[in-house]
């Protein structure tokens, strides 16, 4: 059905790339989808759900659920043609949510292509709306929203996609419109208070929720899911991360053959876990080149070189590149300019070293599913661009090195999985998630020198006492922000005009939502007097008690 939380979705493009564009990037590690091969490992078939993006808040959660199942699925745009889903050999497809109404002139639809199939298909909210509409029902809009929580009462106990579920259960709502007549040879399931079709089926593996089971306010919703996936899709669990490792390494030995791969290591997990991958794929072939952008923590370089070249044995090439990051920063204060800024210097300093290396063809990164997704570089045209990432945001509009990014279709849990399996220290694959613009843009306008040393103090203040409170690990970011707001204090019975830092800490699964993190008042009461009387020229600390969404996890 149609979502009551979005409103405005429009086009969101990336600039051309010579050598690769993001939609083509897939095809250069062995195929269109990086993640898939035709064979799992065993020689099983390789089993996939396909989610068809009609703009949902909610459509990368619900791939998320298929793959705790252990089962790969993937978002394609509702209006991805056929060659682009078909390698995935999918067994089904469920079609998301989304802001529009089934009935809007201009509607998107989900394309032929899908009930041609003769494959199973479920349909989430907007997703159900779609498949009565399309198929024959009549779908118009509701007298009254129905949004939040609702009690599902199952009509029909015997339909597989309610295996193992009692008569009753909770469910989370988010829907404006109704479904008036269901499409011919549908029943109903299930229904609520308000909604007689809540779930509505055909015995041709059709199926249609007007809830959305894939948020954890659905308790039973992945349940529903994995019945969908198993029991009518016929899916076994063959996706694992042991298998993705393999099928990785053997991937990147035939792509990259005998040439030279750098890798933009950042000190990060998700870097870090694309050079341990590549590294076990190819070896001395790599090189680790980390620069010093200057906009990172305190102590980040000798942490990141004593893991790296001390414990595993890379090869890295450290460029301190501080003072041409701060030059090309110079009066930018616009949150995108930043990112773009720092993601072209990044790459203009990769292929300059490339060139003292000798002849080298790949440039490795750590890019993820959701960094993607968020950047709007799937080519959807039903999803509105939130902020670019820098992996997929930031990069110049030619280029001479072909990208390797084996993490693209992977979440973040699922690379902290791989990490631990190819044996990785667990504090660095722990680690709190650190932006690719590093603390340029946890600093609000100009950054400059002072600010770093201002912010750099302030977050090494932060981090110590979450660790010393044992709540790293809970949290999934926790950082400091340096506004650009001064207020007016008192240190010592004189009057001080410093500025204002900004405590951040947040919750979260997937950095897709996330939620502010309720901390125990005398770790914040610690963590306020640190700061205002360890570093210079701060004389205020206030705790951001925002969501996401409707904010964003950083502040730029």
């Amino acid at each position: 059905m149609k979502e009551t939380t979005k409103t405005d979705h429009r086009v969101a493009t990336s600039g051309d790339i010579e050598v690769s564009t993001y939609l083509e990037i897939a095809k250069e590690i062995g195929g269109e989808h990086p993640a898939v091969a035709e064979k799992a490992v065993g020689g099983e078939e390789r089993e996939a759900i396909v989610v068809i993006d009609f703009g949902s808040q909610y459509s990368l959660l619900i791939a998320r659920r298929i793959r705790e199942c252990q089962v790969y699925c993937e978002l394609v745009p509702y209006d991805a043609p056929w060659e682009k889903v078909a390698p995935l050999k999918p067994r089904g497809f469920i079609l998301s949510g989304g802001p529009a109404g089934a009935y809007e002139p201009g509607a998107p639809l989900a394309p032929a292509y899908i009930y041609e199939s003769g494959l199973p298909v479920l349909g989430i909210c907007y997703g159900m709306a779609i498949i009565a509409h399309q198929l024959g029902g009549k779908v118009s809009p509701g007298t009254k929203r129905e949004y939040g929580h609702a009690v599902l009462h199952l009509s029909d106990i015997d339909s597989p996609l309610f295996d193992g579920l009692e008569d009753s259960l909770p469910v989370w709502m988010s829907h404006g419109d109704q479904i008036e007549e269901m499409p011919p040879g549908f029943r109903a399931l299930a229904y609520t208070e308000n909604s007689p079709f809540a779930v509505m089926g055909n015995d041709k593996g059709i199926f249609g929720l007007q809830f959305h089971p894939e948020v954890a306010h659905t308790p039973q919703g992945k349940t529903i899911l994995r019945n969908f996936a198993y029991g009518i899709c016929g899916c076994q669990g063959n996706w694992t991360i042991g298998n993705f490792i393999e099928e990785s390494v053997s991937r990147i030995r035939e792509q990259v053959g005998d040439g030279k791969v750098i890798n933009a290591l950042s000190g990060g997990v998700d870097s870090a876990v694309v050079a341990t991958l590549i590294h076990r794929a190819i070896g001395d072939q790599l090189t680790c080149i980390y620069v010093n952008n200057g906009l990172l923590r305190r102590e980040e370089v000798e942490r990141t070189f004593n893991v790296f070249r001390l414990n595993m044995g890379m090869n890295i090439v450290y460029v301190d590149a501080t003072e041409r990051f701060l030059r090309r920063l110079e009066g930018v204060t616009e949150p995108e300019t930043k990112r773009k800024v720092i993601g072209e210097e990044f790459i203009q300093v990769f292929e300059e070293e490339a060139n003292k290396i000798g002849k080298v063809d790949f440039l490795a990164q750590g890019t993820l599913y959701p960094d993607v997704i968020e950047s709007a570089a799937s080519g959807s045209t039903a999803s509105a661009k939130i902020k670019t990432h820098h992996n997929v945001g930031g990069l110049p509009a030619k280029m001479r090195l072909t990208l390797i990014e084996p993490l693209r279709y992977l979440f973040k849990d699922e690379v902290r999985q791989v990490g631990l399996g190819l044996g990785m220290p667990e504090e660095m694959v722990w680690r709190q998630p650190f932006p690719g613009p590093g603390l340029a843009i946890r600093i609000i306008g100009e950054v400059t020198k002072e600010k770093l040393e201002i912010l750099r103090s302030a977050d090494f203040i932060v981090m110590n006492e979450i660790k010393k409170a044992k709540l790293y690990r809970q949290l999934w970011q926790t950082f400091a922000v340096l506004t650009d707001v001064k207020s007016v204090g008192v240190m010592g019975d004189y009057r001080t005009y410093g500025y204002l830092v900004a405590l951040r800490a947040v919750t979260s699964e997937d950095a897709m939502t996330a939620d502010w993190a309720r901390l125990p008042y005398d770790v914040l009461s610690r963590i306020s007097n640190r700061i205002v009387n360890e570093v210079p020229g701060v004389n205020r600390v206030v705790y951001d008690i925002t969501s996401k969404p409707p904010s964003t996890i950083e502040w730029e």
